[in-house]
Formats: C-alpha cells, sequence, structure tokens
C-alpha cells in the first residue's frame, strides 16, 4: 500500500467541560478529556479487568464553541479525527510531547432529556456537525422526522444536490 491514514474514532466520555481559549483573529480552539474503557475477564484468575484511556481532544471555531455550549463532564460523545503529537517546552525549558485527537466530526450520544440539570437545554443548534458544515448550518433549524433518532450526525455528504 503507497499511502497512508491518520484517521481516529472513539465513543467515550467527557472528563471535563470544555476549556476554551480565544484568538485575536477570532478563531478559537476546546479542549477536553476523552475517557475510553476496555473491560475484559482475565483468564488467568477469572477477574473482571476494567483499563481507562484518556485521550485529549481538541475542537477548533464553531464546533469548539457547539461544544462549550452542550457537552458537560460525563457525556457520552462519538469523536472523529486525527492523531497529532505536538512538542512544547514547560516552564522550565524542558521538551514535552503532548498527543492529541484532532476533532473532525463529533456527535453527541448522551440523549437531551438524560442531560445534566442547568447544562444548556436544547440541543439542536449544531448538533452533531462536521467542522465543515458549521458556518453553513449553525443557524438553521433542524428538520426533526419521524424516523430520526436522538443522536444526530451530519457529515459532507448530506449537502449534495444530487438526485441520488
Amino acid at each position: 500500500m503507497t499511502g497512508t491514514l491518520n484517521k481516529v474514532m472513539l465513543i467515550g466520555h467527557t472528563g471535563d467541560d470544555v476549556k476554551m481559549h480565544y484568538f485575536e483573529g477570532g478563531g478559537s480552539i476546546g479542549r477536553f478529556p476523552l475517557a475510553t474503557n476496555e473491560v475484559y475477564t482475565n483468564k488467568t484468575t477469572g477477574q473482571k479487568v476494567e483499563n481507562t484511556e484518556w485521550h485529549n481532544v481538541v475542537v477548533r471555531n464553531k464546533a469548539a464553541e457547539i461544544c462549550e455550549k452542550y457537552l458537560k463532564k460525563g457525556d457520552k460523545v462519538y469523536i472523529e479525527g486525527r492523531i497529532k503529537t505536538r512538542k512544547w517546552q514547560d516552564d522550565k525549558g524542558i521538551e514535552r510531547y503532548s498527543t492529541e485527537i484532532q476533532c473532525t466530526d463529533f456527535t453527541f450520544l448522551t440523549p437531551k432529556d438524560a442531560a445534566a440539570p442547568g447544562s444548556g437545554g436544547n440541543q439542536s443548534d449544531g448538533y452533531g456537525q462536521s467542522q465543515q458544515q458549521q458556518g453553513q448550518q449553525y443557524n438553521q433549524p433542524r428538520q426533526d422526522t419521524p424516523s430520526t433518532s436522538q443522536s444526530q450526525s451530519f457529515t459532507q455528504e448530506d449537502e449534495d444536490d444530487l438526485p441520488f
């Protein structure tokens, strides 16, 4: 195979609320930890073993604002993106590395009525959109049909005007 692929798909629970950083040019970045769990039975001891892996998720611009508004600590979310490792220096000048998930698509999986009290209420604006769509669809109301589930996800293909 000649090509490469850097794609991550995670379903997990947020470990904290989204922390936002705004830039002078109008852009923004949101960061939050995401926990994924692995459960298995140890064949030697017969005991149930649970391992938790923590992921640092980064969302940008309008997607970050949507996540900040609707995602709360403990919410279940589907994240799609790519792995990126950054090199930086700490306060003592020591080089450090951070591995992050650069989010390109997301879907909120916690039902609206299961959200924590006071967590914002209506999640219909921008609910589950990819970052490519937010500028085009953010202010348009979502059309609910009988076949629509509570977990909404939109991809770039949803915008095509093709009849097939």
